[in-house]
């Protein structure tokens, strides 16, 4: 233990950072039977180790092209805990965003040889080998020589030993460290090296920002603010843990958000610090427009980086990413009624045919076809068919997307026709038409990175479900907003986030529903944007149990303008002839009504939503007054909020009925 305490102060860390290895070191104690090997190696840059290897403990990696250049070590394949000690242990500790380019200056010291071993000088057009004679820690560069006779291997040009030497020549032989990738050696003694190198590689390539140094929270640990959550959303997306439309709306962020502060620093820097020009002062409104917009960018990219955050607050983004394109009609102005079996008796096809078909379907604008597989039936409907599944057991292997308005039934009993997704993918299934119906069928969910289905709308679609089964494995229903979801006697469960999650502005119906087993039971959603207005939401007669957090669960920004106290509602402001009317259905005597100790939650949950809505009037009114808007939208302004909230019933969830997360 002394010993293990003396490495961390050999390299400078602070007394919480020892703490913090400290404690590893005694879990480590308790899995591991060699201690002090499984400290040392973990993630391969412990330089003090050195003596002890034999040869390399890293793999090589051939270059392609034509075979002339050697191999060098693989280092990119690293796992998130190697990444994760190498930055908090070696590289950053403890460090401020300020001290950064310090820290690594001093990791880089202690672990890249300064001089005489070979690498590949790679970028986009080429890969040359070179000799490094000496390495400038301080401004993260090496002075190389080209290595005689040369080998190389272009992409797109012609590369010549002149064109070479003339570039270095005017680099002044001085490269990236970044760019070098280090020769395979089987002797150990340049691991270190190639490792380190990896970790600047992918530190400055997937961690760093350029605005990171200016951050306003400078004098907080900048790997805890920072590089942990980058880090884990990097493997989160390796992993297909996120959606691929918001993967592309991070990028897209980042993007924006680097050529703002690109702008927005060659404008700062264009400024005289002492002139009082009318062409200066426009350039500061400017500048303090982008910036204002800058660390709008930079609060969604904060959002996505945080893995709970993510989850509650990130798919507002990624909002209408998947929506496919409706087909209309069928150009021959038939309908479609898809029979879905693999095989089935001639019973169930009589059944089916004296209960189903004839009553409803026989008429001339109706005609059958027949399919094995329910994704394809789906996929091939317009406007108006219908889709009938057989009692079965069906597989499919991507993601379901109902574009138009159908209806899709289960000929039985929820148990009896069963639709289970295999592989991995964003969503099991999508509704974005104007009337989509699903009734008597089980969904059986594996890999989904979002809900077990997904219900979002161009403008008012509906959703309707009925008698259905949800065995979750990631999140279940999720109502985007504008859409409309209603959804009776439906058994949910499984869920490893909420069973039902509702987005603003959203119209939700919930009857007669049993939602258990899940992380949280139901999760409403009050994004900080004041434009946003809460769902209208029906609950009745559902029975939330057995969820290890909530049966309901309020996310809202932590800036609320009313005060809750012994059930009163005190809003800010509250009497004005503008205050917006709220909706509140009150449920009359309910016969064999249960004991209160269950039902306790209805009333805390639509005080709750109430007193939300109004501060959300009070922020819609504040925000239209301040942009003094010339015509206010009537629309917006008359918008209700409509609460019914009765007959459920909240048993046995691990924090109670109703709970808030504010952020």
């Amino acid at each position: 233990m002394t010993t293990f305490v003396n490495v961390c102060k050999v390299r400078g860390l602070s007394v919480r950072c020892i703490i913090s290895k400290v404690t590893c070191f005694l879990c480590f104690l308790e899995h591991e039977d060699d201690v002090e090997d499984d400290v040392n190696d973990d993630s391969g840059t412990d330089e003090l180790s050195n003596d002890d290897k034999p040869c390399t403990h890293l793999q090589r990696v051939a270059q392609g092209g034509s075979g002339s250049l050697p191999d060098v070590f693989q280092t990119s394949h690293l796992v998130f805990y190697e990444r994760f000690k190498a930055y908090q242990d070696y590289m950053l500790g403890d460090c401020k965003s300020s001290e950064v380019k310090a820290f690594t200056v001093d990791y880089l010291e202690k672990a890249v040889e300064p001089s005489d071993w070979r690498a590949l000088w790679h970028s986009d057009v080429f890969d040359v080998l070179v000799q490094v004679v000496d390495v400038d820690y301080k401004e993260l560069r090496a002075k190389v020589e080209l290595v005689l006779p040369m080998q190389c291997e272009a992409r797109g040009c012609e590369l010549t030993e002149e064109s070479t030497t003339a570039l270095l020549d005017a680099t002044l032989n001085r490269v990236p460290l970044q760019d070098l990738l280090v020769v395979y050696d089987e002797s150990g003694d340049f691991d270190q090296t190639a490792l380190a190198l990896e970790h600047l590689r992918f530190f400055y390539k997937h961690i760093w920002r350029k605005w990171d140094e200016e951050d306003e929270e400078d004098e907080f640990d900048y790997f805890v603010r920072c590089v942990e959550p980058r880090l884990r959303l990097y493997y989160d997306v390796l992993e297909d843990r996120v959606p691929a439309g918001l993967v592309a709306e991070y990028h897209s962020l980042l993007e924006r958000c680097s050529d703002t502060f690109c702008e927005f620093s060659s404008l700062r820097n264009g400024l005289s610090s002492d002139s009082e020009s009318e062409l200066d002062n426009v350039s500061m409104v400017e500048g303090l427009q982008m910036y204002e917009h800058m660390e709008g960018l930079k609060r969604k990219l904060r959002i996505i980086e945080n893995p709970l955050l993510r989850y509650v607050l990130g798919y507002k983004m990624n909002c209408g990413q998947h929506m496919c394109s409706t087909k209309g009609e069928r150009p021959s102005g038939l309908r479609v009624v898809h029979i879905v079996s693999a095989s089935t008796s001639v019973h169930v096809l009589h059944s089916l045919m004296t209960e189903k078909l004839l009553p409803l379907y026989s008429s001339k604008e109706f005609e059958v076809q027949f399919h094995c597989d329910p994704a394809v039936a789906i996929s091939g409907c317009y406007e108006g068919d219908v889709v009938i599944l057989c009692p079965g057991h069906y597989t499919v292997t991507s993601s379901i997307t109902m574009a138009d308005s159908i209806l899709v039934e289960g000929y039985g009993l929820p148990d009896e026709v069963v639709i289970e997704k295999r592989n991995k993918g964003d969503t099991f299934v999508e509704s974005t038409g104007d009337v989509v119906k699903i009734s008597n069928l089980k969904f059986i969910q594996h890999d989904a990175i979002e809900g077990i289905l997904c219900e979002w709308t161009r403008l008012s679609g509906k959703l309707e479900m009925e008698n259905c089964v949800f065995q979750c494995e990631t999140t279940g229903v999720i109502v985007r907003t504008a859409a409309q979801l209603l959804m009776n006697m439906c058994d949910l469960y499984g869920s490893k986030g909420a069973g039902v999650e509702i987005y603003p502005g959203s119209v939700c119906s919930l009857t007669g529903n049993g939602i258990h087993h899940c992380q949280d039971g139901v999760l409403i959603k009050d994004f900080a944007d004041e434009m946003d207005v809460l769902p209208k939401i029906t609950m009745v007669n559902n029975v939330i149990h057995n969820n290890s957090g909530y049966g309901v669960i309020l996310v809202k920004p932590d800036d609320s303008h009313t005060v809750l106290t012994h059930g009163k509602l005190i809003p800010e402001e509250v009497g004005t002839k503008s205050d917006l009317p709220i909706i509140v259905e009150e449920a009359g005597p309910v016969e064999g009504a249960v004991s209160s100790e269950f039902t306790e939650g209805n009333d805390v949950l639509k005080r709750e939503l109430v007193a939300t809505s109004v501060r959300k009037q009070h922020l819609q009114r504040r925000r239209v007054m301040e942009l003094r808007a010339m015509q206010v939208d009537e629309d917006l302004l008359s918008q209700e909020m409509f609460v019914s909230i009765h007959g459920n019933q909240f048993r046995r969830n691990g924090k109670g009925s109703f709970g808030t997360f504010l952020y």
